[in-house]
């Protein structure tokens, strides 16, 4: 950052770390307890300090300028790592803290996951809020970049410095609507590769392990379509003869359709679901506390199912 020694101070770079993540002078201001007059006085220090706009006007929003969004993730680093400086013996009051985490994670598992993390930390932490991005339909960055703080689910990042850790393995389980013509007899590999085919599949792919393992034993099947996440594929099945495939932690989402799981007569791989972070987290305890909360969460809802 090219900011003169006379300009550096800490109360700006937290302010920038907040502008750039609420892309908003009022959600900014309401984020640091300050009036929308304070916090563009703030706007105006840090747009001189940095000889950058900042933030500009697109339509009726705010958007980041492509300097501020180069610095996104050293203004987060250095933020973090202040405030495990300033923090007594590696703790954390959560319930005097206030922050927003953003958690990077496939649809279904925000969908299981999300009432019971949501739940647990507001009793732990009031002041905490939550905010969930979707997988995109291209691998990016998120977790070095600060644009999130924890990615839940299948971790298939290569990058060498992002900090993983698994915590179970995930069977796909088949999934149909209440009286599927599949379900009046036993679910064999011939009967299951005879029906159609609905994939979910963030990136659009119409094959995959399922495939492989029919290939196997030389059948086939015929693949209709994909959609991008596991919850709106249900919707599709609930209302079709067509077959799909689910996660075994989502399988209250298919109950709650109506819609019934059997196993796959298949010798499917299992998904290997664990969280993954940025090593700049490593000595914030609230972000321990977080992941405390992730694995714990993850853990019991695969035992529970």
């Amino acid at each position: 950052m090219h900011v003169t020694q006379s300009k550096l101070d800490l109360n700006l770079l937290v302010a920038l770390d907040v502008l750039l993540e609420e892309s908003s002078v009022s959600g900014a201001a309401a984020r640091l307890h300050l009036s929308e007059p304070a916090m563009s006085r703030t706007l105006g220090r840090i747009r001189k300090a940095l000889g950058d706009p900042v933030l500009v006007r697109a339509g009726r929003a705010m958007v980041p300028t492509p300097h501020a969004l180069a610095l996104r993730a050293e203004v987060r680093e250095v933020v973090e790592r202040a405030r495990a400086v300033f923090l007594s013996g590696g703790e954390v009051d959560l319930r005097t803290l206030t922050r927003t985490f953003t958690v990077l994670a496939n649809d279904a598992v925000s969908a299981a996951l999300g009432s019971a993390l949501f739940g647990r930390v507001s009793r732990e932490a009031p002041g905490v809020r939550l905010r969930f991005l979707s997988e995109s339909h291209v691998d990016l960055p998120t977790l070095r970049e600060g644009v999130a703080d924890l990615e839940l689910g299948v971790v298939d990042t290569r990058a060498p410095e992002i900090r993983t850790e698994h915590l179970l393995d995930e069977p796909m389980l088949g999934v149909v609507r209440a009286g599927h013509p599949l379900l009046r007899e036993p679910v064999t590999a011939e009967r299951f590769a005879a029906q159609e085919h609905l994939v979910a599949s963030r990136r659009g792919r119409l094959e995959g392990p399922v495939d492989e393992a029919l290939a196997r034993l030389g059948l086939s099947r015929r693949v209709v379509g994909a959609v991008g996440s596991h919850p709106a594929s249900l919707f599709v099945l609930r209302d079709s003869d067509l077959v799909g495939l689910l996660l075994r932690q989502a399988v209250p989402l298919a109950d709650a359709l109506g819609l019934v799981c059997f196993t796959v007569p298949l010798d499917l791989p299992t998904l290997p679901f664990g969280m993954a972070w940025h090593p700049r987290h490593d000595a914030d305890p609230a972000h321990a506390w977080l992941r405390d909360c992730a694995r714990r969460l993850l853990c019991e809802l695969g035992r529970d199912v």
